[in-house]
């Protein structure tokens, strides 16, 4: 599994970092410390290089800080320690049982769509209604590696058959730009500054959001036309909670479920069940 690399601000000494993280998490030195169970003169020696860290203090901060766990590793890594997190490939026999329980998870949601993705939204694996939805779709966007973003938004991809594309665009970018604020990846800002630089698609229109709200009160649906019709979805997104291996830290399922009757009745229809 690609790594999705860690931007480390201004500084790359534990201080430096972990200072940058408390200002992200918009804490002082005291609201942190009661958190960790320090005191606020420890935690600003440590960010000015007076005192080094033990392992433990360093865990507990980062617990508090909610840093995630590729980045936790960067920060004992500052601090002279050796990572606490592994990093194993999904391919790996030792996650065959994670593997397995993934893949029979999207087959159980045909025939609707559902993906794996990971923290630059690479996809790893989908069901077999994803292949329906991505139909069309330019060759060169879906040769490997895959990346959900780049189909969903590119003038060769999915965007010239999103109904209501601007919408969905402002909710993908809003949602990249929240993960760029968690978790600082370089290559995540990078794919974010790409496809935000995608020129919209000739068909590209707002549909009203009067209309939208009255058919679809509870969420915004992703609407796509498809042979003559439209398919609504809503989008749900499941991590892994207290993830100990950094590959599983950025592993997210999402899955599409239809916004109304007609999207059911069209995919259960496209999509047998196997028997």
């Amino acid at each position: 599994m690609t790594t999705t690399g860690t931007a480390t601000g201004t500084g790359t000494g534990v201080g430096a970092l972990l200072r940058g993280w408390r200002e992200r998490r918009q804490l002082s030195q005291l609201q942190l410390a009661l958190r960790a169970d320090s005191s606020a003169r420890h935690v600003s020696f440590i960010e000015t290089g007076r005192s080094r860290p033990s392992q433990e203090m360093l865990l507990r901060l980062a617990d508090q800080l909610d840093i995630p766990v590729r980045e936790r590793n960067s920060l004992l890594l500052a601090a002279g320690y050796a990572p606490h997190y592994p990093e194993t490939p999904l391919d790996d026999p030792a996650m065959d049982a994670l593997r397995v329980g993934m893949e029979r998870l999207l087959a159980s949601h045909d025939p609707y769509p559902a993906l794996v993705v990971d923290g630059t939204f690479r996809v790893l694996a989908a069901n077999r209604s994803l292949g329906l939805l991505l139909s069309g779709v330019a060759p060169h966007l879906l040769a490997p590696p895959l990346n959900a973003m780049r189909i969903t938004l590119h003038p060769d991809g999915l965007a010239p058959r999103i109904v209501n594309f601007r919408q969905w665009r402002r909710h993908l970018l809003e949602r990249m730009e929240h993960q760029i604020s968690l978790v600082r990846s370089e290559p995540l800002r990078e794919l974010f500054d790409e496809v935000r630089a995608y020129p919209e698609p000739s068909t590209a229109v707002d549909e009203p959001e009067e209309d939208i709200t009255e058919l679809f009160p509870f969420a915004l649906p992703m609407r796509v036309a498809f042979e003559g019709r439209v398919l609504s979805f809503l989008s749900t997104i499941a991590t892994f909670n207290t993830p100990m291996d950094v590959t599983v830290s950025e592993l997210a399922m999402e899955t599409f479920l239809p916004a109304d009757a007609e999207t059911v009745a069209f995919l259960q229809a496209a999509v047998p069940a196997d028997r």
